[in-house]
């Protein structure tokens, strides 16, 4: 028999089953839909959390006190203390690959505006903080570096804050609020950037100059944190092997001993937040692919079904002369043919619903061409595989015994 029968009468036969051929796909369809939804969502993931970290400045670099988050040199109320001023300023003056740089020091609070008050935070800094975040000004002004040398009750204040303590519209530039009952005048109002992929709110925010914020607000002399911009992206790593350089040297450190400040660029922190999505992905492909296991035991158990039924077929084929090797690749074209056309509606399916988790539950997308390329592939391999042991059962059936089977 030439191949091009072989495929007619496998054709035929799951022509004439219908109902049954498609309840065997259902394990296939679902299996493969799930895989390329889930691949979808974890690439959409990523992608998301890059761009959302790439936002907020792809050659930040923050310095914080603390060994990984849990430095030893802790104050009273458990606050690191391992950053200062000094600190600051040595490495401003040595590092050679930071373009941009500026203290931090914030505190939580109640902004008041006559009735209207909402709870924020306040960041201490100084006017490089817009370049390092890369965010502009919707209106007004940035202070100056005047204002930061003295000390002055001045704020820019983003649109959250605007919304809230402003919310019969007026213009709030130039008006006077409070925090934590200090006032400040508002010389400018920050561009809107909406919610990060987090969930953190980026427009719920004070900005003042850091000595204000530390004499007036906080009443402390160290830094909570100093964030940096690299003069590249290309040049962040070494930037922070220069700064981490710099601090052991400023902090009198030994060889042996550990670190009591932390030094991360957005790149490391982009892959720690990936490597834990993929590790999502793969275990939620894991599980999905568990259909795809159940899918060709189905055909399995259903092609031992057709042998069992078509037995006396079997046997009257062998019986005119039909090989053993037609018979076993009938049934197996058979198995490849459920299992491919059950892949291809998988395929529209898992789109399909690719398209519905991003349009309704606002989740972030990306399908992958590799996903789908996988997908056949491993459909392939399950007709193959599940196909073949009954087939091969099929090919051994001795014609005499066949054409006697009830």
């Amino acid at each position: 028999m030439r191949l091009f029968n072989l495929f007619k009468i496998a054709t035929k036969a799951i022509i004439l089953n219908k109902t049954r051929t498609l309840l065997t796909m259902l394990g296939i369809i679902i299996g493969v839909a799930s895989v390329i939804a889930m691949l979808a969502i974890g690439e959409g993931s990523k992608e998301s959390i890059r761009t959302t970290i790439s936002a907020m400045g792809s050659n930040m670099i923050t310095i914080r006190p603390g060994a990984d988050d849990r430095g030893p040199a802790r104050g009273s109320g458990g606050e690191v203390q391992t950053l200062t001023l000094k600190n600051f300023e040595t490495i401003k003056e040595q590092a050679t690959l930071l373009s941009y740089m500026t203290p931090v020091v914030n505190g939580s609070g109640q902004v008041i505006n006559g009735s209207n008050n909402w709870p924020s935070t306040i960041y201490g800094v100084n006017p490089e903080y817009l370049n390092i975040k890369v965010v502009d000004l919707q209106s007004g002004s940035m202070f100056t570096d005047a204002e930061v040398q003295s000390a002055s009750k001045v704020a820019v204040i983003g649109q959250t804050v605007v919304d809230n303590v402003f919310p019969d519209g007026q213009e709030p530039v130039g008006q006077m609020i409070r925090f934590n009952n200090i006032p400040f005048k508002v010389i400018g109002v920050l561009e809107e950037k909406g919610e990060n992929t987090f969930g953190q709110d980026q427009d719920d925010v004070v900005i003042a100059p850091y000595t204000t914020v530390q004499k007036r607000i906080l009443a402390i002399d160290y830094l909570n944190q100093i964030m940096a911009s690299a003069i590249s992206e290309d040049d962040a790593p070494e930037a922070v092997t220069q700064v981490t350089d710099i601090l052991r040297t400023e902090h009198k450190l030994l060889d042996y001993e550990d670190d009591d400040f932390t030094v991360r660029s957005m790149e490391e922190l982009i892959s720690t937040f990936s490597s834990t999505s993929e590790m999502l992905t793969i275990l939620l492909v894991a599980v999905a692919s568990i259909s795809l296991l159940i899918g060709g035991i189905g055909i399995m158990n259903i092609m031992y079904v057709s042998v069992k039924e078509r037995t006396k077929e079997i046997g009257l084929r062998m019986a005119v002369g039909g090989k053993g090797s037609d018979i076993l690749m009938q049934f197996l074209i058979e198995a490849i043919l459920i299992s491919i056309t059950g892949g291809v509606l998988g395929v529209l399916l898992g789109l399909g619903a690719t398209v519905f988790i991003e349009k309704f539950l606002n989740w972030p997308t990306s399908v992958a061409l590799y996903s789908i390329v996988i997908s056949f592939a491993v459909c392939a391999v399950t007709g193959i595989f599940f196909g073949w042991y009954p087939a091969r059962k099929a090919s051994a059936l001795d014609p005499i015994t066949a054409l006697r089977y009830e």
